[in-house]
C-alpha cells in the first residue's frame, strides 16, 4: 500500500475510503473499532493527497504516508475518545497525543479510530461495560484475544492494515495467536511510554500489530527510537528496525512446547506449533528440546501486576468502585495488602529470572513455545475454564506461557503457526508461535521470524462472512 502511494498509483483518500467501507462491512459483527472518526480520516487523507501530489519521490514521503491504522483505546489520542474500556472515562477526550500515537502520525499514518480494551487493559479477553465484547473473526462465538483484542481483529479482518498494541502479560502476543496476526511485544524501553505512571516500570511495554513480520518491523521502526523523558528508554534509532535481514549464519532453536512440563497447553496448541517448528527444521536450523529456568516467574508477576495495578488505579478505584469488574478490583486489593518483603522478593526473582535468560541465549538464538496456552475460547466466558483438562482458577491462570515470558525481559512475538483441527470443538482457528529473542535483540529476532514466516505454509485469512460455527 505504501508503494502505491509513492507512486501515485493509489491515493491516501482511496486508501482510507476503502478501509472504512471495510469497516462498515465488517465491524458492526466484530466489535473491535469502537470510536470511528471517519470525517477526521478523510480530511487527513485529502491533505496527504496534496502533500504527495506537491513533491513526488521515492523516500520523499513519510514511512506510514496515508496507511490507515487504529490506535489502542489504553492509548491517549487527541481529540478522540479515549475510554480505556472504563466507564469511568467513558467520555474523556484527551488534548495531546501519547509519545506512540504522535510517532505513528508524525510518519503519515491516519488514524480511522480506536480498538477496543478489556477494561483498563486488563485481561486476555476484550470485553468491558461501556462497548461490549469484541469477537474473533475466524469464528463470532469466540474471543478475539486481549487486550489489544480490537486491534488484533481489525488487522486479522482486514479494517486496517496496521495497529498499535501494549503488553504487560501477553496482551500483544495473546490476540496475535488468536486472530492469526503479528504482535510483537519488544524489549522494554525499545518503545518509551510517554506520559506513564511509573516510568521506571519495565512491565508493560508499547508495540505494533500487523498481519505479518515485514509490516511488523516497519511500524515498529516509526514508534521505537530513545526519548529522553522515558528514563529506561533504548538508544537504538527507530529506523534500524524498518528492513531486518535474514540471520547470519546457523540459527539455534531451543523448543519448549510445555515449559518442561511446568504448563498445561491444549493438544491443539501443542499440534498448531508443529508447522513452525518443522518450518525450522526445514530451514536447516539447529532444534532441540530446551527450556530456560522460569523459576520464580509465577511469583514476580503476579506480585508486580498487582502492585502496579493499585498504585496506577487506586484512585480511580477508590472514587468509583461500583464501576471496576470484579477481578480487576481483586487484583487493585490484592496489591494493596502487598508487603515491602513481598515488593522485594518479586525484584529478586525477576533479576534471577532476568540473569539466567541472558544465560540461556548463550546456548541459543531464539526459544519457541506457545503464545497461548489455549485455543480461541467461546466469547461468552471471562476466561477459558480449563487448560489442557485442568480448572483454571482465576482469569490469569491460563495465561503463563506469555507472562512468564514477560519476566525474562526479552523481545518475544507471536507468529502464526497452525490452525485447530477440530478434535477439540472448532476447527480452522489460529494457533501463534511465540518467538522469544535474547535481551535487547528485536533486530535479530525479527530477522528469524521473517524467515520462518516464509518457510511456513501459506497464511488463512478469515472468510466473510466467516462460516458457522462446526461448518
Amino acid at each position: 500500500m505504501r508503494r502505491l502511494i509513492e507512486r501515485g498509483e493509489v491515493s491516501a483518500t482511496e486508501l482510507v475510503t476503502a478501509h472504512l467501507d471495510r469497516i462498515a462491512e465488517r465491524n458492526p459483527a466484530l466489535n473491535a473499532i469502537v470510536t470511528l472518526v471517519p470525517e477526521r480520516a478523510l480530511a487527513e487523507a485529502a491533505r496527504a493527497d496534496k502533500i504527495a501530489s506537491a513533491g513526488r519521490r521515492e523516500g520523499a514521503l513519510p514511512p506510514l504516508h496515508g496507511l490507515p491504522v487504529v490506535i489502542k483505546d489504553t492509548h491517549q489520542t487527541a481529540g478522540i475518545r479515549t475510554t480505556f474500556g472504563s466507564r469511568v472515562h467513558a467520555d474523556w477526550v484527551p488534548d495531546a497525543d501519547e509519545l506512540i500515537v504522535a510517532r505513528i502520525r508524525a510518519a503519515g499514518a491516519i488514524v480511522v479510530g480506536k480498538s477496543n480494551v478489556p477494561e483498563f487493559g486488563a485481561g486476555s479477553h476484550t470485553f468491558n461495560s461501556v462497548f461490549g465484547t469484541t469477537l474473533n473473526p475466524h469464528d463470532l462465538t469466540r474471543s478475539a484475544g486481549g487486550s489489544s483484542g480490537g486491534a488484533a481483529a481489525s488487522v486479522a479482518a482486514g479494517l486496517v492494515p496496521l495497529a498499535d498494541g501494549s503488553d504487560m502479560g501477553g496482551s500483544l502476543r495473546n490476540p496475535a495467536s488468536f486472530c492469526g496476526v503479528a504482535g510483537m511485544r519488544p524489549t522494554p524501553g525499545r518503545v518509551p511510554a510517554v506520559p506513564a505512571g511509573l516510568p521506571f516500570s519495565t512491565l508493560t511495554t508499547q508495540g505494533p500489530i500487523a498481519r505479518g513480520i515485514a509490516d511488523l518491523a516497519l511500524l515498529l521502526s516509526v514508534i521505537a527510537g530513545p526519548d529522553e523523558r522515558c528514563p529506561i528508554s533504548l538508544a537504538d534509532p527507530g529506523e534500524a528496525f524498518a528492513s531486518p535481514g535474514p540471520p547470519a549464519g546457523p540459527v539455534r532453536v531451543a523448543v519448549a512446547v510445555d515449559f518442561d512440563g511446568a504448563v498445561g497447553v491444549d493438544a491443539e496448541v501443542a499440534e498448531g506449533l508443529r508447522p513452525a517448528i518443522e518450518a525450522a527444521k526445514r530451514l536447516g536450523w539447529q532444534v532441540e528440546e530446551a527450556c530456560p529456568d522460569l523459576a520464580g516467574a509465577e511469583e514476580a508477576f503476579r506480585t508486580l501486576r498487582a502492585l502496579q495495578f493499585a498504585t496506577g488505579l487506586g484512585e480511580d478505584y477508590d472514587r468509583h468502585p461500583s464501576l471496576f469488574k470484579a477481578s480487576l478490583a481483586d487484583n487493585i486489593e490484592r496489591g494493596r495488602r502487598l508487603t515491602p518483603a513481598a515488593i522485594g522478593t518479586a525484584e529478586r526473582l525477576r533479576g534471577e529470572v532476568y540473569l539466567r535468560a541472558v544465560e540461556f541465549f548463550g546456548s541459543y538464538d531464539v526459544l519457541i513455545c506457545p503464545a497461548a496456552q489455549v485455543v480461541p475460547f467461546p466469547a461468552s466466558h471471562e476466561y477459558p475454564p480449563t487448560v489442557a483438562g485442568s480448572p483454571v482458577t482465576d482469569y490469569l491462570g491460563w495465561m503463563q506461557a506469555a507472562y512468564w515470558i514477560t519476566m525474562m525481559g526479552c523481545p518475544a512475538l507471536s507468529l502464526p503457526s497452525g490452525y485447530t483441527t477440530g478434535r477439540g470443538g472448532a476447527a480452522g482457528l489460529p494457533v501463534g508461535a511465540q518467538l522469544v529473542g535474547r535481551p535487547r535483540g528485536d533486530l535479530d529476532l525479527l530477522g528469524i521470524a521473517l524467515a520462518l514466516e516464509e518457510a511456513l505454509p501459506p497464511r488463512r485469512w478469515p472468510a466473510w462472512p466467516p462460516a458457522e460455527p462446526g461448518a
